[in-house]
C-alpha cells in the first residue's frame, strides 16, 4: 500500500504561481512514477506532467514551458508540480498518482483556481 499527500493548491490570479507537492508514503518500489492529472468541472481528467524514478519527465503540451515537475532528490518520494504563469483555463482539481511497479495509487485532489 502507498499513501499520497498533496498540498499547495489554492486561488492565484491569472499569471501567477503555484507550486503542489505530493508526498508517497508506504512500500515504494525503486522503479515507479510519480505525476499529476487535472480534472476541471465538465471536462474528463487529462494528464499534466509525470516523472519516473530515473528522473524522465513528461508533460502535457498546453504546460509546456510553464509547468516544470520534480522529484525530491533525496527522498525521491516526493513530487512538485511548479505552476507559473497560470491561466484560467487550469483550474481545476489537480490528482497526484503514483505508480508502484504497475499498482496505481491516487491522492485525494487539490483544487486550484485561477481567476482575478
Amino acid at each position: 500500500q502507498v499513501q499520497l499527500k498533496e498540498s499547495g493548491g489554492g486561488l492565484v490570479q491569472p499569471g501567477g504561481s503555484l507550486r503542489l507537492s505530493c508526498a508517497a508514503s508506504g512500500i515504494i518500489f525503486s522503479i515507479n512514477e510519480m505525476g499529476w492529472y487535472r480534472q476541471a468541472p465538465g471536462k474528463e481528467r487529462e494528464l499534466v506532467a509525470t516523472i519516473t524514478s530515473g528522473g524522465s519527465t513528461n508533460c502535457a503540451d498546453s504546460v509546456k514551458g510553464r509547468f516544470t515537475i520534480s522529484r525530491d532528490n533525496a527522498a525521491k518520494n516526493t513530487v512538485y508540480l511548479q505552476m507559473n504563469s497560470l491561466e484560467p483555463e487550469d483550474a481545476a482539481d489537480y490528482y497526484c498518482f503514483f505508480n508502484n511497479a504497475g499498482h496505481i495509487y491516487w491522492g485525494q485532489g487539490t483544487q486550484v483556481t485561477v481567476s482575478s
